[in-house]
Formats: C-alpha cells, structure tokens, sequence
C-alpha cells in the first residue's frame, strides 16, 4: 500500500504525540486519509485500518461489535479454543442443512473481515502468547462472564499495568457489577427484564419480544460505539479505559419515555387493547399479505373511507370518537375487510403517492432482498464463503463517502491464521508452532 502524507491536521498531531504507541500504519493512513491519498487494491480503506483488535468474543453481541470494527477496517484478532471454536459455529441455520461447524449462516455473517487464531488461556504458554497478541493492540474486547477473565489473571487491572492505554470492553448479560451480574440468560431474558417485553403485544395476549436475537445486536452496537469512544479518548490523552456494556441495559434503552411516563405521573404503560376505536398502528391483512397503515395527526375518516373503498366508515355510529370506540370490532372488522379488497404493494404505493399516508408492507425474506430501495443503494452485500459459497449478508449500517465499509474477507475458518500471527508476526518458527499445536495451546 502507498501512502503519501501531504498534510496533518491538529488531530493527527494530537495522536502522533499521545504518549501511548499508536501503530505507524494508522497514524500515516489517518493523515492520508485527510489528504484523500490512501488507497488498497484501488480502493479507499475502511475508517479504522491500521487500529488492531483482540477479539476474545463469541456468540452473537461481542462478535457483531468486532464484526463492526473489523468490516470499517480495523485488523480484528479472533481467539478461539482450540477445536472447539466459538460456539456460534454451531447455531444454525446451516449452508445446505449440513450442521457443519465451518457452515453455520450466524457465524458466516458475524464474522466477515476477522482472522482466527485459536489459544488456551487456560494455559501458562497460552496466557503469555495472549499478552504479546495483547502488546501490540489497541483494544480488547471480551464477553465473558464476569468471573472469567480475572480468574485468568486477565482482569483490567492486571492487563494495564503493562498496557496502561488498553481500551477494554467487556460485554456481559447484566455487567459487571449488581446482584444479577453472574446471572445466565438468553434473548428473551434480557427482553423480559429489559421491561420491553412488557409493553409489545396485545392487551388481551401475553407479553411478546422481537424476532430473532435484537438484544444481542443492540448491545454490540453499543459496544463498538463505546470502544471507538474510548480508544479516541486513549488516543488524546494516554488514559485507557474499561467499557462495561450490559446486555439488559442495551435492552431497556428501547423504553425511551415508557420510564418517564412512570416517573412523572406513576403511569404504567400496557400493550395495545385490539380495538382501539382508531385506525390500527399494527398489520393488517391485505389479498397478498399485510400491510401497516400509519396516521400522524389523527384519520381524515371521510377521505378514508374514499381511499380505502369502505363507505360503510361513513356512517354516522363512526362520525365521533365516542362513536368509533363504542362500536370499535365493527370498525376493525370494516377495515380488515376493506384493506384485504388491495394487494400490498398497490396500497403501499397509492397511499404514499396520491395520499400521503404512511404506510408500509411488511416484506419476506425474498423481497427484502429484492427491494427497489435496497438495491438503488447497493445495501446487501454478497460474501463468498470457501465452505458456505456466495451469500448474500446485510451490508453497511450508514454510509460513508471517504471511508466506506465493505466485507473484505469472509468468516475465518477455525485457526486459518495460526501461521501468519504466530509466526510471521510474534516470530514462532514452524517448529514451535507444532509443538503449541501438539501440546493443545493452539
């Protein structure tokens, strides 16, 4: 890679004096970046290349935190136990139904852009291999029980007496501290005593969550953020920092005014009752599927009933509110008639051209993928796999016009980069490296 320096900003000065050691690399692409000179393979590099990353996560919320960092451009180090690897390579869905611990979807999409070394910290050899690993990076960042690094002899403390700059982040169910901090659970145990779950659903049914693991991915959302605020702050002052994200409170962030409202007026608020007298904020079914119809402001009734083809809403017993709530099934029931008279995609649009409602579809899996909006912006990106093939994953979460993100490599399989980390970059011979392999350090 050339790159060529014409100019340094006040921050890259700032970061060139920090008296923690930046890589050479980060510091001459960031002051090129600014100069709009860096180039990889012809193509501008990530936000974050030259900034390295340990990466001792595994299921889903660590590693969608390292998944971000390393897609933007930081060089992302996996540890994995040695022939076991991280769990998630055994959660399906699998490529071609084969449980297959190289062709596990989850991990595929979880763990583009990384390498994967694997390591026995339990081991004396494998806790000092770990520390020059530790040497030269920038960030840890781990999500293990609370109990498990400091039994190690890994705790923050211990860590920065030789690392004083280490941004470590560690993500865990409920953090590391409070009476639930050794506490197990899954998705729907944060949901539950996130509060969220609480409040989604409907009256008359029991509490729901949303699909798939939504806690876990808000939580390494909120882990790459604060690593990224943290290794800033390292790199303006030399002070390093632990970063402790708790999958609960991720969770409970959703509430947004739900606590406020209990805070200020003892309020609690309960899952919509299905007839509301209104028009509904929920799905309704439509000949092809279902659509979601959305009336800021309050419903033009009227203008309503003409655009859905329901006259019936003219009627006087819903000319009020009071008479819309006192005889709200019958209302439900003209509308659910009224919108399955329309194909989705039909109301989507004529409502958004000609109406100016908000209405949305809800879409599968295939037409998500299809998507004129989607495909305009070049959001998915196809990923080809040596043991899965090409596959298309979700792309960037934003976009940016200098340092974009793009999946440069896909998931690593099991120890693929043994030999470059340990040998070509800590200095193990051939040799060394299959006695670790032998005695079970790698």
């Amino acid at each position: 890679m050339a790159v060529t320096v014409t100019q340094v900003s006040p921050i890259q000065r700032a970061l060139s004096s920090s008296p923690i050691p930046v890589g050479a690399k980060f510091l001459a692409t960031t002051a090129a970046h600014d100069a709009g000179e860096v180039k990889i393979n012809g193509e501008a590099p990530g936000a974050l290349n030259g900034v390295r990353v340990l990466d001792l996560t595994h299921h889903v919320a660590g590693p969608y935190c390292t998944k971000l960092l390393a897609d933007f451009g930081a060089e992302v180090v996996k540890i994995e136990r040695p022939g076991v690897g991280d769990d998630a390579r055994r959660f399906g869905p699998f490529a071609g139904d084969d449980p297959h611990p190289e062709k596990s979807l989850l991990f595929a999409y979880l763990n583009t852009s990384k390498k994967s070394v694997t390591l026995d910290l339990k081991s004396p050899t494998g806790r000092r291999i770990f520390h020059q690993l530790l040497s030269e990076s920038h960030m840890l960042i781990e999500s293990f029980s609370p109990r498990v690094m400091p039994s190690l002899g890994l705790g923050f403390d211990r860590l920065t007496e030789s690392r004083p700059g280490l941004v470590m982040v560690s993500i865990s169910n409920f953090g590391q501290t409070g009476p639930y901090r050794d506490y197990k659970a899954t998705d729907m145990i944060e949901y539950a005593l996130g509060g969220l779950m609480y409040i989604l659903g409907s009256y008359d049914r029991p509490p729901l969550k949303h699909a798939f693991r939504q806690a876990q991915f808000k939580a390494g959302t909120n882990a790459a953020s604060a690593a990224l605020i943290a290794f800033t702050h390292v790199q303006m002052t030399g002070e390093g920092q632990r970063v402790d994200v708790s999958i609960q409170e991720s969770i409970a962030s959703g509430l947004r005014d739900t606590t406020s409202l209990y805070t200020f007026s003892g309020a609690i608020r309960q899952r919509e009752y299905p007839y509301t007298g209104e028009m509904p904020h929920s799905a309704l079914p439509t000949k092809d599927g279902h659509a979601v119809p959305i009336h800021f402001g309050g419903v033009d009734w009227e203008n309503a009933a003409d655009f859905l083809g329901a006259p019936t809403l003219k009627e006087e017993r819903f000319s009020t509110p009071q008479g819309r709530l006192d005889n709200a099934r019958e209302l439900q029931d003209i509308l659910i008639e009224a919108f399955q008279s329309w194909n989705k995609y039909e109301l989507f649009y004529e409502a958004h051209k000609r109406r100016g409602h908000i209405y949305g579809v809800v879409q599968a899996p295939n037409e998500v993928v299809e998507s004129p909006q989607y495909v305009a912006r070049g959001y998915f990106s196809e990923v080809d796999h040596p043991e899965i093939g090409k596959a298309s994953y979700p792309g960037a979460p934003f976009a940016m016009s200098r340092t974009p993100w793009r999946a440069h490599a896909p998931a690593p399989g099991l120890g693929q980069h043994n030999e470059e980390i340990y040998c070509e970059r800590l200095g193990y011979t051939s040799e060394e490296l299959r006695r670790l392999r032998a005695s079970g350090t790698v």
